[in-house]
């Protein structure tokens, strides 16, 4: 029997087939291996998920840094009010050396420095001691003529009120005393309360300028050395910058202390060229009332026009005492609206504007107190911030010699923050 091979199947000749491998994507590597990256993936890629539009997110931190900053202001303000006197104290200081220091520096050409010091403060004690005692003296020489004067004045003016069909039934200077008087016993028991509260705010008063006094003498003597000392707690890298901000501020509430004082003397000037023109008695006396009452704010102008306007209601009847509180009117809006933003605002850096509101912010917060010490505080944060962040207080840019910033390199038509 034949035997037959079985003829092999051949297979359809194709192509063989490269072996398959994983082809690795952007998004699934294979591993061992490092997946290219592909142009454009970072932005392709989803945004991270974040909540509210940018200007939302914005303002979310600045209501955070302004929380912050009313935080910190409201600290200082409670602790202020628990040391109140120590405050005032050292303010009084620092107006007191501000304008004693120059008078020191003049005196030094001549005497030893701690002398040349000691005779600044006397000075300064003997003028205001003269001012004062010139006032009082000129007043009790003519305190007899004045009384009949004052007498005659209110008479007068009781015949003028009585002659205006609506005032008639006020009477005289007569009842008046009367009625005057009733009132005073009526409440004798509030005002015995006012006068204790008085007398304590004259001791703390007392307090505040002795301790000021005690202050100054070492600020004077010793004020380059105290400063050097807190400057040691300033890093060394930093003392440059340091020195800079603190010689800005202190110029700056020098600089406010002396336009108050050129201020309070136009006043005075003023005023008694006003009243020695008029025929006002004691004209020179009462500008030296107003020169001291222009160094306290709100008070001191009004108490000062309201002195004026007695004497001359005393001498020479109520029609000059009108004219006169027109004139002293005129003379404060000069002081308020032309004076102190040119002079004063000017020596802070300040607009007139910015003042008026920060003496208008400060007398609510604190007073008569707050009204006095906002405007020169004021400028001294403003100018120690402008000199931190390397900018003049006047918007242009600080010397190039000037260190800049750690850290933030300076480049130049710039400031460094």
């Amino acid at each position: 029997m034949a035997m037959t091979a079985d003829a092999p199947t051949v297979a359809p000749t194709t192509a063989a087939e490269p072996p398959t491998t994983p082809v690795a994507t952007a998004s699934e590597p294979v591993a061992g291996q490092v997946a290219e990256q592909v142009p454009g993936a970072a932005a392709q890629a989803p945004p991270p998920t974040t909540f509210g539009a940018p200007w939302i997110r914005s303002a979310g931190e600045v209501a955070w840094k302004l929380v912050g900053i009313v935080a910190a202001v409201a600290i200082v303000f409670y602790v202020v009010g628990l040391v109140q006197v120590v405050f005032v104290a050292l303010f009084l200081a620092l107006v007191f050396t501000t304008v004693l220091l120059p008078l020191g520096d003049f005196y030094d050409r001549v005497m030893p420095r701690g002398l040349a010091m000691a005779a600044s403060l006397l000075t300064a004690v003997l003028a205001v001691g003269a001012l004062v005692t010139y006032v009082v003296s000129s007043v009790v020489s003519r305190w007899e003529d004045l009384a009949i004067e004052f007498a005659t004045g209110l008479t007068d003016l009781a015949g003028l009120l009585t002659g205006i069909p609506m005032l008639a039934g006020l009477g005289g200077p007569d009842d008046w005393l009367t009625d005057g008087g009733a009132w005073l016993q009526a409440h004798a028991g509030d005002y015995a309360g006012t006068a204790a509260q008085s007398a304590g705010s004259i001791a703390e008063g007392a307090t505040a300028v002795v301790l000021a006094i005690f202050c100054t003498v070492f600020f004077l003597t010793q004020g380059g050395r105290m400063w050097r000392w807190a400057l040691d707690f300033v890093p060394a890298d930093r003392h440059d910058r340091w020195e800079a901000a603190a010689a800005a501020g202190w110029n700056s509430f020098s600089g406010f202390t002396r336009g108050m004082f050129f201020v309070a003397l136009s006043d005075g000037i003023l005023a008694g060229i006003f009243l020695s023109v008029v025929g006002v008695p004691l004209a020179l006396p009462l500008s030296v009332v107003v020169f001291l009452g222009a160094f306290i704010p709100m008070i001191g102008p009004v108490a000062a026009i309201v002195i004026s306007v007695l004497v001359a209601l005393a001498a020479k009847g109520p029609v000059l005492a009108l004219v006169v509180l027109i004139g002293m009117v005129v003379v404060a809006q000069l002081d308020a609206n032309v004076l102190q933003p040119l002079i004063t605002g000017k020596q802070v850096s300040l607009h007139p504007v910015v003042m008026a509101l920060v003496v208008a912010a400060g007398s609510v917060l604190g007073g008569l107190l707050g009204a006095v010490v906002a405007v020169p505080l004021t400028a001294v944060a403003w100018a120690v911030y402008c000199t931190l962040r390397r900018t003049a207080p006047d918007g242009t840019p600080v010397a190039p010699d000037t260190p800049a910033v750690e850290g933030t390199p300076a480049v130049e038509g710039t400031t460094a923050t």
